[in-house]
């Protein structure tokens, strides 16, 4: 199954660590270094399952996820958010935006493949 992905994310590191991740298995990995540049990426994309963090400078991942869904091809596209955050609030406010489900940093790769497959299943 190849899925294509966008992750969004404004550490390099972790952008590299999520292509090391899901490249391996058959995943073709785009990357935008924060919310705004994910709505420029996103432009010229359709992918099977977003992920993006919360906290980035510019368009953090809450307007993030608030852009993509007011596109109409984007507005049934799984968004995971993977974050350090943990809150119970910003989960809850993450899904009224939209998001489809919620992984807490630093990530399990099997973990995140089975996510991203069963989301884009």
């Amino acid at each position: 199954m190849n899925l294509e992905v966008l992750a969004v994310d404004d550490s390099r590191t972790m952008r590299d660590m999520i292509r090391l991740a899901l490249e391996p298995a058959g995943f073709t990995v785009h990357t935008a270094d924060d919310g705004i540049h994910g709505v420029e990426v996103l432009g010229g994309l359709a992918p099977d399952v977003i992920i993006t963090d919360i906290n980035m400078p510019r368009m953090d991942g809450f307007g993030f996820i608030d852009a993509v869904r007011e596109q109409n091809k984007h507005r049934t596209t799984p968004i995971l958010v993977l974050t350090t955050e943990a809150a119970p609030e910003l989960k809850a406010r993450a899904r009224e935006a939209g998001a489809t489900g919620w992984i807490v940093k630093p990530f399990d790769p099997a973990k995140l493949i089975k996510a991203l497959q069963m989301v884009a299943g």
